[in-house]
């Protein structure tokens, strides 16, 4: 008997939720001898991954579609970030870019970007507004695209979040008082990449940190496929775009 001639059984199972767009920033220092990484330990009190350490990120926001920036996205990130996302457009990448750089803005008080061309006008209301107080505008030419995951279907919150990198040299300024013990994220640390996966992480950061040493040791060009993971059938997938 199948599901839909029984309606107990069909109501029985949980109805997936469509995951949200989102985005994370890993920043990576690599002017020492050893690379480093910023990671963020999340608040307790959190429903989604309390106490874990993640990369600064988010979820889309309405003003990302609309603020200015002083550098496009590279034309093979911006394809990549195209794939297999139905209805996807330029719009939606570019928007994409600039939700990691906000976000990240918002978690750690990192503006990136280029402070050459004074503040950015009439920017979105918010924490766009926020950032262009600092004159600086966020800037996309220098991100890489890591990877994709999506949260799986039985989880309470799910997002599609596209991970992106980019070198700490983008920072333009550095802001303190965003880390406090009652905000998203706790505590910020610099860690060498290698000794990263020693902390209490999500297995899907897991996933990424591993991918990123790969991409790293294979010179971060933009012309590699990036990895897409996601749960098909109970078990985690890795596919290429």
């Amino acid at each position: 008997m199948t599901d839909s001639a029984n309606p107990e059984a069909a109501a029985a199972k949980p109805r997936a939720i469509r995951p949200r767009d989102a985005a994370t920033l890993i920043v990576l220092d690599a002017s020492g001898k050893t690379p480093k990484v910023l990671m963020g330990r999340r608040h307790h009190g959190h429903v989604f991954m309390p106490g874990k350490f993640v990369f600064p990120g988010g979820r889309l926001e309405p003003g990302d579609r609309q603020m200015n920036v002083a550098g496009a996205l590279d034309s093979r990130v911006e394809a990549k970030l195209l794939l297999r996302r139905p209805r996807a457009t330029i719009t939606l990448a570019r928007a994409l870019a600039l939700a990691a750089i906000r976000e990240t803005f918002e978690e750690t008080g990192l503006v990136l970007g280029n402070d050459g061309f004074g503040a950015p006008e009439s920017p979105p209301p918010g924490a766009w507004t926020d950032f262009a107080a600092h004159g600086c505008y966020p800037d996309l030419q220098d991100l890489h695209f890591i990877a994709r995951a999506i949260t799986p279907p039985v989880r309470p919150k799910r997002f599609d979040t596209r991970f992106f990198s980019v070198d700490a040299s983008a920072i333009a300024k550095r802001l303190d008082g965003f880390v406090t013990e009652s905000s998203e994220l706790v505590e910020l640390v610099w860690i060498a990449l290698d000794e990263a996966e020693t902390l209490d992480l999500p297995a899907i950061t897991r996933k990424v940190l591993h991918e990123l040493k790969l991409r790293q040791a294979a010179g971060m060009s933009r012309f590699l496929p990036v990895p897409f993971f996601y749960e098909s059938r109970g078990k985690w997938r890795r596919d290429e775009l």
